[in-house]
């Protein structure tokens, strides 16, 4: 293959994958910058389709990143060294990056990129079991991982939400250990089921449309099962009354969290608060319907790229194209994003302050991506990562 041409089926994958981390990025964006509730105390649009699916899709993604980084199998022995340090130090200088963001206030956002580099650690001793096995721990983590935390909540921590710095980590870190393992926005133990779910997906054909179609059944499935799960165990089953019962909460406190969530896991000590399925509610139920919806989003932009038929064909590449422009570059945006949401630019409403992000992020992104290819973070990343890698790797001798 000639030098700089892509092959049309890696190509398709690509395009589709950043198209996806695109999506997160608005997603994410939109939580944090539009009207979340309207003049009648409802959830917005915005909200109800973004809120929850969008980090969820993020930590997905996450996982297929790191099955394309290790080459979309099984880790052998001999690999272990370099694997083990490029996941290190990206999950180390993502860390670093999120908490030099430590001094924005949550009011705006709850930065997740701590979160998301606990979540490149895990990954470790994941990337050296076989897909069936990492499979498993994945349903382990969205099932016995929950249910544990729900049975020990009263000895849980209540959730900070507060965007850590350095010297908040040096301070007491056996309580940020806790805040980002289990009790925190993004908890990362129970998130680990996102992770295993896209190191799965990461595995996969995802060039072949028969995959691509496959993983919009399977998310379909597990999204809509679970929130049909969720409303028939809380509604029709008893689960509301004894979680209000257990709670000592009213059927409005419930019905609150029911709709927007809350911040960070504070679990009521029942069996039945797994079932709910509200945003960052990091239960069973909301992690298998976040997956589902985070595998239908990555099988709808893997199939537009199958589209031949001449006049959808330009529709859907005027969305994908612009949304994986911005995909390409997401560490970098995201952090662009929350520093001007916290800075005294951002000076404009919320939907005015929004659209501009958002043009600012597709613009950036291509201008990038054809220019020099990658965003500075994302150089930065990779670049200390490479050189972690090198300097682990057994230099060959010559004969």
């Amino acid at each position: 293959m000639a030098a700089g041409i892509v092959a049309p089926h890696r190509r398709i994958r690509l395009l589709g994958l950043d198209a996806a981390r695109g999506v997160a990025l608005l997603g994410m964006m939109a939580v944090h910058s539009l009207v979340l509730v309207d003049d009648n105390g409802e959830a917005t649009v915005a909200f109800t389709v973004a809120a929850g699916r969008s980090a969820a899709l993020f930590a997905v993604l996450a996982g297929v990143g790191v099955a394309l980084l290790t080459g979309r199998r099984r880790v052998g022995r001999a690999d272990a060294a370099p694997v083990i340090a490029t996941l290190l130090t990206r999950a180390v200088v993502i860390g670093a990056i999120g908490l030099a963001l430590g001094y924005t206030d949550t009011e705006y956002a709850v930065v997740i990129l701590p979160f998301y580099a606990v979540l490149f650690a895990l990954a470790i001793p994941l990337v050296f079991l076989p897909t069936p096995v990492v499979a498993a721990v994945g349903v382990g983590a969205a099932t016995l991982v929950p249910a544990l935390l729900v049975q020990i909540a009263d000895l849980l921590p209540e959730p900070m939400i507060v965007n850590p710095g350095f010297g908040d980590l040096l301070a007491d870190p056996g309580a940020w250990l806790l805040e980002l393992t289990v009790a925190g926005e993004f908890p990362a133990l129970p998130w680990m089921a996102y992770l295993c779910a896209g190191l799965v997906v990461g595995r996969l054909r995802l060039d072949k449309i028969d995959v691509a179609a496959t993983l919009l059944l399977v998310g379909t499935v597990l999204a809509v099962g679970a929130h049909l799960a969720s409303h028939l165990l809380l509604q029709h089953a008893g689960g509301a009354d004894r979680i209000q019962t257990v709670g000592s909460m009213s059927e409005e406190e419930l019905g609150e969290i029911l709709v927007f969530g809350q911040d960070g896991f504070d679990p009521v000590p029942t069996w039945w608060w797994l079932a709910i399925d509200a945003p960052h509610s990091s239960t069973t139920a909301g992690l298998f319907a976040t997956i589902g919806s985070s595998l239908m989003v990555i099988s709808v932009m893997l199939l537009a790229g199958h589209v031949t038929t001449r006049w959808i064909r330009p529709i859907l590449q005027a969305i994908v194209v612009p949304l994986a422009a911005a995909g390409s570059m997401t560490l970098t945006l995201y952090v662009g994003h929350i520093w001007f949401i916290n800075s005294s630019y951002d000076t404009y409403g919320p939907t005015t302050g929004y659209l501009l992000q958002v043009a600012a992020a597709v613009i950036i992104g291509f201008v990038v991506k054809y220019t020099t290819g990658r965003g500075p973070l994302e150089a930065l990343t990779t670049a200390a990562a490479n050189r972690a890698r090198r300097a682990v790797t057994p230099v060959s001798g010559h004969s």
